[in-house]
């Protein structure tokens, strides 16, 4: 027999970490992995957006949608100490993002200031992904300030938001649309 989708527990505003542990869907690790989980959502549309453009972006696109689902599976888990492990996360994807950063900046002019979001739709859902990956970073800080957590969740968030920035850049600069430099005095 299928399962249902919904299952009246949560009608009262609570949710149930992994474990079973019950807490108020406003608890700070709920909005920490739900934000984690919008990034995602909004990732998925940047996957489209930028569909048959760059399979090696393509493909680490990918790899951070799954890379995703464990430190949200991590951040919904109540941890002992900051040394457990964020299971199916490793200083190995941090230094992929790191070095896909570094070659897509290698084919970008040097930034002339504050660059403006905006540009081709993959550019802007490059931008959306970096603002709410920045927000489930200071989410998942907050949570860090309050219970255990390995450092390796807030440095791959972290190094994440630059990889949409880097993005967002090449994907306006191999379209040849110019970026727009904020004008302070507009």
């Amino acid at each position: 027999m299928k399962s249902k989708v919904y299952t009246l527990t949560g009608d009262k505003g609570t949710t149930s970490l992994v474990g079973g542990q019950r807490v108020a869907k406003d608890d700070i690790r709920v909005e920490a992995y739900g934000t984690v989980d919008e990034l995602n959502a909004h990732i998925g549309i940047l996957a489209h957006a930028i569909k048959g453009s760059n399979p090696d972006v393509e493909k680490l696109i990918f790899k951070i949608q799954n890379k995703l689902f464990n430190l949200g599976a991590y951040l919904a888990t109540e941890q002992s100490d900051v040394a457990s492990p964020v299971y199916g996360l490793s200083d190995d994807d941090v230094k992929a993002i790191e070095a896909m950063i570094d070659t897509l900046d290698e084919q970008l002019p040097p930034m002339r200031g504050f660059i403006l979001p905006g540009g081709t739709q993959a550019s802007v859902c490059c931008d959306i992904c970096r603002t709410v990956t920045r927000r489930a970073e200071r989410r998942v800080v907050t949570l860090a300030a309050e219970q255990p957590l390995n450092p390796l969740a807030q440095r791959y968030l972290n190094r994440l938001s630059d990889f949409f920035f880097i993005l967002a850049r090449h994907c306006n600069v191999t379209s040849n649309v110019e970026e727009v430099v904020w004008d302070k005095n507009s």
